[in-house]
């Protein structure tokens, strides 16, 4: 749809507002399922491998579908793609909520389940590309680093919401009042993007466009560096994600309505941060070293969680925090970073790029898990999850003198 908006629109605010809903509404079920990993393993009679499945089908489903997802934003636009996606993810949450829950002594098969919840992530995983290419189109470069922060805060917002939401209904009500509510969430969020997504024509050169600009993303190990550094920095958030509810359960008999406050507020700050560092980096221009200033944050705290996972229950609360909150604050300023490294024109590949390396270890994580468990115990977990942290720092560091491309809509 084409119009006579430009980046410098007002308008750009509503669509950014359009992309932070929608990828809240995708959160609340991403999230939301694995704080609820304690209730669903009593509900569903899961054994810990198989809980852990599960938990990471979601993940796997963004990962095999997210560069399709972003080849076809590209092609589609914005908000074609983004109302599929809604819809379609809404209408595997309704499934689930009719034939896939505990009833009447009937267990569902795990395999059943994962795999259901593996094509809500496929088709969810279509929000991450089309929210983003929207914000990128509408916003200059000055800007991008805290508008896709705050895009971006929308997932821990939705983790935070839905850490409290989805275990809450789950316990009272049963998994088919839950796995209701995702789906109404997610065709009430579809109704918003048909009336209020505009998008804006992307030209297919830019003025100023180098040849490395125009060529796709894929080819490009610049890109890719970025994407491999957001892989390894989702370790400590999908680790404390998915499997904090069941250590702090396991290790130090805490409750479920204290697992569930001390999650809210790691992705609530986790999303705090996310603005914040988005905001210093558009002021600084140092989106990279910023990353590996957390990966080194990350590692060190996941580390030393490692050492003293048996100790004191404060002090084991407070290193998992600091590793959750490192493992969120980098996503606003990273998915920037590989959108504009990658250009405008190619945003949708680029985000599809980081969302396949960043879901597919969503996936790996709560499958890894219980393996290590198994090998050593939650001592080793926790310093596998630091040093994954700290691999994105050559990364980083490696990539320091590569000049960014801001190639925009308009930059005028």
């Amino acid at each position: 749809m084409e119009t006579n908006y430009s980046p410098t629109s007002r308008y750009r605010w509503l669509i950014l507002s359009i992309g932070v809903l929608a990828q809240i509404t995708f959160a609340v079920g991403f999230a939301g399922i694995p704080i609820s990993a304690v209730i669903m393993r009593t509900d569903y009679h899961f054994s810990i491998s198989q809980l852990g499945f599960v938990l990471g089908s979601m993940g796997l489903g963004v990962a095999i579908s997210e560069i399709v997802w972003g080849i076809l934003t590209d092609k589609l636009g914005d908000k074609v793609v983004l109302i599929i996606g809604l819809v379609s993810m809404g209408a595997t949450f309704l499934i689930i909520c009719f034939g896939f829950v505990p009833k009447a002594g009937m267990f569902p098969n795990y395999l059943s389940l994962g795999i259901l919840l593996m094509v809500a992530g496929a088709v969810g995983g279509s929000i991450n590309s089309s929210s983003g290419r929207a914000v990128m189109s509408w916003f200059q470069d000055n800007e991008r680093g805290f508008a896709m922060s705050i895009r971006q805060t929308a997932i821990p917002v939705g983790a935070a919401i839905g850490s409290l939401l989805i275990p809450y209904v789950a316990s009272v009500y049963g998994f088919g009042r839950a796995f209701l509510t995702l789906a109404v969430l997610s065709f009430i969020v579809s109704i918003c993007v048909w009336f209020w997504l505009v998008e804006l024509k992307i030209s297919n050169t830019s003025k100023g466009a180098s040849h490395t600009e125009v060529k796709s993303p894929f080819k490009r190990i610049t890109v890719w560096k970025v994407a491999l550094a957001g892989a390894v920095l989702t370790f400590p958030q999908m680790s404390v994600l998915t499997f904090s509810s069941v250590f702090l359960s396991d290790k130090h008999h805490l409750n479920l309505v204290t697992i569930s406050i001390i999650n809210f507020c790691i992705n609530l700050g986790g999303g705090c941060l996310r603005i914040i560092t988005g905001r210093l980096t558009d002021k600084h221009k140092n989106r990279r070293k910023v990353i590996s200033i957390i990966a080194i944050i990350a590692g060190i705290a996941g580390i030393t969680l490692g050492l003293v996972s048996d100790q004191n229950a404060y002090v084991v609360v407070s290193l998992l925090v600091i590793t959750g909150l490192a493992g969120n604050a980098w996503h606003g300023i990273g998915y920037t970073e590989i959108a504009v490294t990658a250009g405008v024109r190619y945003a949708g590949r680029a985000l599809g790029m980081m969302g396949t390396t960043v879901f597919a270890v969503s996936f790996i994580i709560p499958y890894m898990i219980p393996f290590i468990l198994r090998l050593s115990s939650w001592n080793g977990v926790w310093i596998v999850v630091g040093v994954a942290s700290l691999i994105a720092l050559p990364l980083m560091i490696e990539f320091v003198k590569i000049p960014t491309n801001t190639e925009g809509v308009s930059n005028g």
